[in-house]
This record gives C-alpha cells, structure tokens and sequence, in this order.
C-alpha cells in the first residue's frame, strides 16, 4: 500500500511510522498543520520534523504554511467544538493530495494521542476518503504513546507540550492555574 500519512509532529509519528512499516506500508509523510500557533511553535514542530524525515529516509511532502486567519475562521462559530473543524481541515487537503497524486491510502498520526477524539477523527477521515476515491487506513496508534514519547525524548526531539491550537494551549493554562489555586476551606467561601 501507497499511504500517505498526515504528520502533526514528529514526536507523534515515530511510532506510527514504524508500525506501518513493519507492516509493509511505504509511508511519505504529509505536514498540513495550519491549526498550530503561534509561529515558532509551527516552526519549531515542521523543522523536527524534517530533520527526523530525512534522519529515517521518508519522503515528506510539506502542504499548507502557517495559516491562523483560516484556522480562526474555521472554528470561530464553535470554538467549544473547534476539533471537528480542525479535523477536517487538516484531512481534506491530505486525502485531496493522496488522490492527485496516486497515494492509495490516507492515515494520520493524530490517532497515536490518547487526548484527541478517536471516533470523530475516523469518521472525518473515513468521509474525506470517500470524497477523494482513496481508501483509509485505520490504526489505533494510542497504546504506543508513551513509547514514542520515550522514543522522542531519546532521539533528542523537540517536544510540545499542547495539541497545537491557541485553544488548547489556553486550556492548558486554565488547568495550570486550576491546580495551582488553594483549596477553599471547609465551611468558608
């Protein structure tokens, strides 16, 4: 199988990499992300990237550039359920890419994350397979998680410590804060 893989990071995709290959799938990578912010963080995620590309010999397509207008306004109407949205427009332009230029199988490393929406994500992936006349490739990449975090932190790799959206590196700070705030008393507000 020809399967082109939508890569978020490189940390993400070790093992998933790995995985399909040991599986016989020829894997090229496919960097679509507008949804990371701010710049350096896309910066910072796309050159690990290419760097451990070219260390492991996979071809990496590199589609898309750091686009925050279109992602605002992709989720701005529903900023609580941004992630369909988010979804959609980063497995859209992979399954186009994957029918235009002869790729038989679409996946994404997406599904190694154990935070992300598994059943919206496959049902994205599945439709936008179907919209292209490509075939998708299911794998539940998430028991490897902690592996490839090891993997990644052995290998040196530049490591994130949110999905990539603006959103969710808010949200990371609220629960930070969250934690940080003292407990009310018994019996006093």
């Amino acid at each position: 199988m020809n399967t082109l893989m939508h890569i978020c990071c490189a940390p993400c995709a070790n093992r998933p990499i790995a995985q399909l290959r040991e599986e016989g799938h020829s894997v090229t990578g496919f960097w679509f992300n507008p949804n990371i912010h701010p710049y350096t963080e896309y910066q910072a995620r796309k050159a690990t990237l290419e760097s451990y590309a070219k260390e492991i010999g996979m071809k990496l397509i590199i589609g898309g550039r750091y686009d925050l207008r279109s992602f605002i306004t992709n989720v701005a109407d529903n900023i609580d359920g941004r992630c369909v949205n988010c979804y959609r427009m980063r497995m859209e332009p992979t399954a186009r890419y994957a029918a235009e230029n002869g790729f038989t199988h679409i996946c994404t490393t997406l599904f190694v994350s154990p935070y992300q929406n598994h059943e919206l994500m496959r049902q994205i992936c599945e439709q936008m397979a179907e919209k292209y006349g490509v075939k998708y490739l299911h794998r539940d990449f998430s028991p490897r998680f902690r592996e490839g975090q090891d993997k990644a932190r052995e290998l040196g790799l530049y490591m994130q410590k949110y999905c990539g959206c603006i959103f969710s590196e808010e949200d990371r700070y609220r629960k930070r804060k969250k934690k940080a705030e003292p407990k009310p008393e018994e019996g006093k507000l």
